[in-house]
């Protein structure tokens, strides 16, 4: 049950500081880094792209936050999420959406299996999915901003690379996305 108000708290904020079209988020306990939460004042999709040609998605690590804008700026999101927990796992730069996946397959990268050799070798679509109904894959190999089905680690620095998102949040930011967005890891 816990989870469940924690979910709430997070993607309510994240919901009123976009319909107020400041990216910002002030929530009691949520796991975020307070020395970042001032970032969400100064985020302008002019200070990270060019332009906004097939959309745009800015993922800060430092806020664990993603915010989407779309191609005509009429859809401004900001969503909590998880980051990789540990710099050698950030990869930071550009890239783009290359592939939307439903119900995707999840395979362990090599590094992670050298971590761990228990690790499955594959998991098929479903509750047990470390990647949540849906997946963006980046144009970067093993890179994905995905749904989590563990509500624990958003917020938190505790992803083995990728970007995860509440599955609630990915369901929308799916929908929004198309292969071609850019991608901004920050």
């Amino acid at each position: 049950m816990e989870s469940i108000g924690r979910r709430k708290l997070l993607t309510g904020a994240a919901t009123a500081a976009a319909a107020l079209a400041m990216p910002r988020l002030a929530l009691a306990s949520d796991g975020l880094d307070r020395a970042n939460i001032s970032s969400f004042h100064s985020k302008n999709w002019q200070d990270y792209f060019t332009d906004l040609h097939n959309g745009v998605i800015l993922a800060d690590t430092k806020s664990r936050a993603v915010h989407f804008w779309s191609e005509d700026a009429s859809i401004y999101k900001l969503y909590p999420c998880s980051v990789p927990d540990s710099p050698d796992m950030t990869r930071l730069g550009m890239t783009r959406v290359v592939e939307k996946v439903v119900g995707p397959t999840w395979r362990p990268t090599p590094s992670m299996l050298a971590r761990d050799p228990a690790l499955p070798k594959v998991v098929g679509p479903g509750p047990d999915n470390p990647l949540g109904p849906f997946a963006l894959y980046l144009s970067w190999q093993y890179y994905r901003v995905h749904g989590t089905q563990d509500t624990r680690k958003i917020g938190r620095a505790s992803s083995s690379g990728c970007i995860g998102l509440y599955n609630e949040n990915i369901t929308e930011l799916f929908k929004l996305a198309k292969v071609g967005t850019q991608v901004r890891l920050i």
